[in-house]
């Protein structure tokens, strides 16, 4: 009994989410997360790097879904590998690459999702199913069936599912891949409005993902973290780097050649350049100093001084669909093993 009453006391007094010294590989030479360390509280936060980056990898570490090789974390105080369901009762997840059975109605889907985590009790389980598809706005939509639902709509019935058992972390890994701009935005603000009373740890190599309801980033880079603090820091940063520098079009290929260029913006016969700099003095042509950078052209300029901006820009410019999950074998094991 003791031990019990320890073991709450433990869980509500530690942060949602603590990572120390992570380090995992997947062979003997590569490193995917190298000391990895991480405290995360109430609030949305944001784990943000290039494809390949090690995020998913670390998601699945929080999610009890991958042993660390180094290292450990802990959920509401439980730890991933020794209290994995304690975990699990505390966690909800959507993973990169969710789906649903497509016959069935959203409400039907929600509904036996929770009936399989524990809610025993039919009246109880459809209050909470009313709810929770409320709160992620599928309430007009609860009886149409999944294969009638746009891309946005079925991640929202991702988080749906997740959300259902009212747990108190919520890690999202790559939500918006494939959205067009309006569902971006939409669950964007799903996100803000669900972060306001518990953790949310959401996983994007795009900027504009985590919007201005985002506390705090974590910025992994080659399996390490690079940055981590608010979204005001990263800007404070970004100042006296980000640049405009606008010339007649004959002229860009000019730019481009010397300049790390972050956007491009035509206006008639002239061409836009944001670029960034380490220093003013690098500057080959006239330019203006941008006074309030965006938070993507921070992020390119913190990429770009570590060599990496064209990785970065080509994960900001382009959002591909997602990749079709492997197939199982009739073991139920997958083919291939996914890595970040």
């Amino acid at each position: 009994m003791a031990e019990q009453t320890n073991a709450v006391e433990r869980a509500s007094n530690a942060p949602a989410i603590e990572i120390e010294g992570v380090t995992h590989r997947y062979d003997k030479s590569t490193a995917v997360l190298n000391d990895v360390n991480l405290s995360l509280g109430t609030g949305f936060f944001g784990l943000l790097g290039a494809n390949g980056a090690g995020k998913s990898t670390l998601m699945r570490i929080i999610c009890t879904l991958l042993r660390p090789t180094e290292g450990s974390a802990r959920v509401c105080g439980y730890d991933v590998v020794k209290e994995c369901h304690h975990v699990r009762e505390k966690i909800g997840y959507l993973p990169q690459s969710f789906s649903a059975w497509r016959l069935h109605r959203t409400e039907e889907v929600v509904d036996t999702l929770a009936a399989l985590s524990g809610m025993t009790k039919k009246k109880e389980r459809r209050q909470r199913v009313a709810e929770v598809l409320e709160e992620v706005g599928l309430t007009e939509v609860a009886d149409r069936k999944v294969k009638k639902l746009s891309g946005g709509m079925v991640r929202r019935l991702g988080v749906a599912q997740a959300m259902v058992h009212n747990p108190e972390v919520l890690v999202v890994d790559e939500p918006t891949v494939g959205l067009d701009p309006e569902e971006r935005m939409r669950f964007r603000q799903v996100m803000t409005n669900m972060g306001r009373d518990r953790t949310i740890l959401l996983s994007t190599h795009i900027v504009a993902d985590l919007g201005s309801g985002c506390s705090q980033i974590a910025l992994i880079d080659d399996g390490t973290v690079a940055f981590q603090g608010a979204p005001s820091s990263l800007l404070e940063q970004a100042r006296g780097q980000v640049f405009e520098i606008t010339v007649p079009l004959e002229s860009s290929n000019l730019v481009e050649e010397k300049h790390e260029i972050v956007s491009r913006t035509v206006q008639g016969a002239d061409v836009s350049f944001r670029v960034v700099v380490d220093e003013r003095g690098d500057l080959t042509f006239d330019a203006s100093e941008v006074e309030q950078p965006s938070l993507e052209e921070a992020y390119l300029a913190f990429m770009a001084k570590r060599g990496k901006l064209e990785r970065a820009r080509q994960d900001e410019e382009h959002n591909a669909p997602e990749a079709p999950e492997p197939k199982k074998s009739r073991f139920g094991r997958r083919n291939k093993k996914q890595r970040d």
